[in-house]
């Protein structure tokens, strides 16, 4: 820990960090519970961590070995060294992740955001390799958000002039207040928590979060929205979409019926649970309900 914050100071499970070199790449991967149990793997979302999910692990009654990546560019993993991130490397980064920790069996994958998103297009296109999965708040902006390709790609090539250095806070404290200002529901020991795995001290003292600052560039060839409706159509596992009630996303949905039937309608088996006082950061704000609701789903048939 850095300085002697006037918060309490969690209790939580212990987690082993490996090391594993995934396409080219030093990946950090967070592992949590018994090497025999049945395993369960999280996905962090955008500029997140691994260490983002401790507290949902706290609160899971069952053994389970979890087992949770820092994406390229992330935490504790090795930067890819270009100056922006690709979308589909995600999907090779999981499926060599998948190869090295269960590579004769369907997982089960629960993606927050960006890490749902992920797990989404890889349920689909590679199906037989995902027994359950859970979406956590990723479902997704609307369709209608999206820049035009000659704007997107434009944008892209001015950032690529920009300076995209990570904001430096003075202290882990700034850094925690500044997480709570954006989400108030954030207790200060959780927030405490996740900025000492968040950030990293400079050499000046200053603190900057453990992100390649290449990821606030656009991505200037996202898939389009035909294409992932078609990727999510092929998955076969039973799927469960679980947001915080005030994220805003299921409203923003619900505005645009038509959009909001093809994103039901593309599983075959889905269900849907809402965590109330929760925002998009679910597993931060309520991860007690959001253990629960994901343990019902795995144990259930």
């Amino acid at each position: 820990m850095h300085g002697p914050w006037p918060v309490k100071v969690l209790t939580v499970k212990t987690s082993q960090s490996d090391f594993v070199k995934i396409r080219g790449i030093d990946y950090h991967c967070r592992r949590w519970g018994p090497a025999g149990a049945p395993r369960l793997f999280l996905l962090h979302g955008s500029q997140d961590v691994s260490a983002s999910w401790q507290f949902t692990v706290d609160a899971l009654a069952s053994d389970w070995q979890v087992i949770a990546p820092d994406w390229r560019g992330n935490g504790l993993s090795g930067w890819s060294g270009v100056d922006s991130y690709w979308f589909p490397d995600y999907l090779g980064d999981l499926d060599a992740l998948l190869d090295h920790y269960a590579p004769e069996e369907p997982v089960r994958l629960v993606g927050h955001s960006m890490g749902a998103s992920i797990a989404a297009l890889y349920s689909g296109v590679c199906p037989q390799r995902v027994a359950r999965f859970i979406n956590v708040d990723g479902f997704g902006p609307p369709t209608q958000r999206q820049d035009p390709a000659p704007r997107r790609v434009a944008k892209w090539l001015s950032q690529l002039h920009d300076d995209t250095a990570q904001r430096p806070y003075e202290s882990f404290e700034e850094f925690a207040l500044r997480m709570q200002s954006e989400n108030p529901r954030l207790t200060d020991a959780r927030a405490r928590f996740l900025v000492e795995h968040w950030g990293r001290q400079e050499a000046d003292g200053t603190v900057v979060r453990r992100a390649d600052p290449a990821h606030k560039r656009v991505n200037p060839l996202p898939f389009a929205p035909a294409e992932i409706l078609e990727i999510w159509r092929q998955t076969s596992a039973s799927v469960l979409w679980v947001d915080g009630a005030q994220s805003g996303l299921w409203a923003r949905l619900m505005a645009r019926p038509p959009e909001f039937d093809e994103r039901m309608g593309a599983y075959q088996d889905l269900r849907i649970e809402h965590i109330e006082d929760a925002g998009h950061n679910v597993h931060h704000d309520q991860p007690e309900q959001l253990a629960r609701v994901i343990e019902d789903f795995l144990q259930r048939g």
